[in-house]
């Protein structure tokens, strides 16, 4: 494989030490007009990298937060296709965040790996984490991957035996995603404590950052990972943020436009308040 994205190792050596802050969204939600300006208003708030979630039926590690998020963006139509054509338009714009896509591997398939991942480079696309491809498995994607300058992302969590470590370690670039419950996005119960032991272990073998994602729902969480992670991925809180804005901003009568505008701002305030914790 070739060497990792320039644009994700450049943002973890301008961090030089400090957390990475990794909002994830749902593409699509909380309406396909507001995705970029959803993207640019969290950079704008402190986001170092985007994690970008492609709407799947079958969400096998997505809370309920993330499921409804995609079963809205699905009924908007939302397709890996109009996705790629979302970080085209970032592109424009924003030439330096990172965006990695986070999804599964039937939206993959049914593209077609080769195809997409040359779609993928031509609309800058940094990262991809497929929730369902082992790394055990994906030789060929990995080797694309590499050839297109776009990192592998893969997972770990509190109950990957050290050989699966050894594994991820073997193909991952750009960062590891370490799902800090077991469980669901979104669940509760952080043990910060033994998120930081897994990770003493993790890092025998894993060379590169390794962030945090999955039940981090405050400043204070954040913070104590921050003492230990690369990066904090936050996911379900955002998106439930911006469900509560379009709600009250629904009952107030607003437009779809309004209610997206208000959405944006919660979201990007809520992001801008754990930045300001992270430092």
């Amino acid at each position: 494989m070739n060497t990792s994205n320039k644009r994700l190792l450049d943002t973890f050596a301008r961090l030089s030490g400090r957390t990475a802050l990794v909002p994830y969204i749902t593409a699509g939600d909380p309406s396909t007009a507001a995705t970029v300006p959803l993207m640019h208003a969290l950079v704008r708030a402190g986001a170092d990298i985007i994690e970008l979630g492609i709407p799947f039926s079958d969400p096998m590690a997505d809370g309920p937060v993330i499921q409804r998020a995609a079963e809205r963006a699905i009924a908007r139509g939302t397709s890996l296709r109009s996705v790629l054509d979302m970080v085209a338009e970032f592109r424009r714009t924003d030439t330096e965040t990172p965006v990695v896509f986070m999804g599964y591997a039937n939206n993959i398939e049914r593209m077609g790996q080769q195809a997409f991942v040359e779609a993928a480079k031509a609309v800058g696309l940094d990262g991809i984490l497929v929730v369902d491809y082992p790394p055990e498995e994906i030789s060929e994607f990995a080797a694309m991957l590499g050839e297109a300058k776009i990192d592998p992302i893969f997972l770990l969590a509190p109950t990957s035996t050290e050989a699966r470590i050894r594994a991820v370690a073997d193909v991952a670039r750009g960062y590891v995603y370490y799902v800090s419950l077991k469980g669901v996005t979104g669940a509760g119960n952080l043990d910060t404590d033994d998120v930081a032991r897994r990770l003493d272990i993790i890092r025998r073998y894993v060379k590169i950052p390794v962030g945090v994602g999955f039940g981090i729902r405050d400043p204070e969480s954040a913070k104590k990972l921050s003492q230990c992670a690369d990066a904090v991925v936050i996911g379900s809180k955002i998106i439930e943020t911006m469900e509560t804005a379009v709600e009250s901003a629904r009952a107030e009568g607003l437009s779809e436009q309004e209610s997206d505008a208000r959405a944006i701002k919660a979201a990007a305030d809520w992001l801008a308040g754990i930045r300001a914790v992270l430092g």
